[in-house]
């Protein structure tokens, strides 16, 4: 005798959740989707009839798979903050193994900020190029590194959804050489090279520039709130900037002009077609191989015997 077909149903569905798990699955193939404008595309296309982004590889898919590892809504932001915190966890050990002492509350140690790539403006001046990029990922003691990621989580990620992840990444990058480029100078002028830089600072103020430019050229009660917003942070910065307390003000106005600048420049909105999106992931991907590229020159620096 047949079984009834709600027990007929439900045996053929466990046979192909099994086969499926061990596998031998008979699932049909379904529709891509275009990892660049989410448009679905056929089984057998190679490239979106929306867009014209590559599905065999494009710097868009790449760029969404690495953001997937990374996950929520600004992945970058916490890929920085991340990296900021692991770098000064370092730091501390080395301090600490150089001092003996392990003091969470002290300052890092000039020497290991030096071998981990801080600003050092003879050095650069003699090529070493990449310590106009590691000193955006240092800082000098707790309170150092807990103002700039308290700031940092509150402007980072308005400006990683207003200009999307890519274009994100390349202007923290890009802004904060900029402010490094504009602390040597100073430093050599003043200083005649003396001392030694770091802090995400000058790519924050970067941040700043850009929504000031952003929001110089948009109306709305939106627009006017942060505009107000990133001009009483300019203040604070012209207010540090009068006090004695040893801030770097031309990597911080350096990285703010910067930022003004590259506001003026860069589109405010999601790209619209292939060309757009190609372009944004190229940003996106220079300023990461770059940074990647310093990091790894700054581990052989390091463990270089001295």
């Amino acid at each position: 005798m047949a079984l009834p077909y709600r027990w007929q149903w439900r045996i053929e569905r466990w046979k192909k959740s099994l086969r499926t798990l061990f596998g031998g699955g008979d699932e049909q193939p379904r529709p891509k989707i275009c990892p660049a404008c989410g448009a679905l595309v056929g089984i057998s296309a190679t490239r979106c009839h929306e867009c014209g982004t590559s599905l065999t590889f494009s710097l868009a898919a790449a760029s969404k798979s690495l953001g997937g590892l990374i996950g929520g809504e600004t992945p970058i932001t916490t890929l920085i903050l991340t990296v900021n915190v692991l770098l000064f966890g370092v730091s501390l050990l080395a301090t600490g193994r150089e001092t003996g002492a392990l003091n969470l509350f002290g300052s890092i140690s000039g020497r290991i900020l030096l071998r981990m790539g801080a600003r050092q403006s003879i050095a650069i001046l003699q090529g070493e190029l990449w310590r106009l990029v590691m000193p955006i990922f240092l800082h000098a003691g707790l309170l150092h590194i807990g103002m700039n990621s308290l700031f940092f989580v509150d402007i980072g990620p308005q400006v990683e959804r207003l200009y999307g992840s890519a274009r994100y990444l390349f202007i923290y990058v890009f802004t904060g050489i900029c402010s490094f480029i504009a602390s040597t100078a100073w430093n050599l002028w003043i200083y005649g090279g003396y001392g030694i830089g770091i802090g995400a600072s000058g790519a924050l103020s970067g941040l700043i520039g850009i929504l000031l430019a952003m929001t110089s050229r948009r109306g709305g009660a939106y627009a006017r709130m942060m505009r107000s917003q990133m001009m009483r942070m300019v203040g604070y910065l012209v207010i540090m900037a009068l006090l004695p307390i040893g801030v770097d003000n031309a990597a911080h106005f350096g990285g703010l002009a910067a930022g003004f600048l590259l506001g003026k420049v860069m589109m405010d909105r999601e790209p619209l077609n292939s060309r757009e999106h190609n372009r944004a992931y190229a940003m996106g991907w220079t300023a990461g191989i770059v940074v990647v590229a310093c990091m790894v020159t700054m581990v052989v620096h390091y463990l270089r015997p001295s």
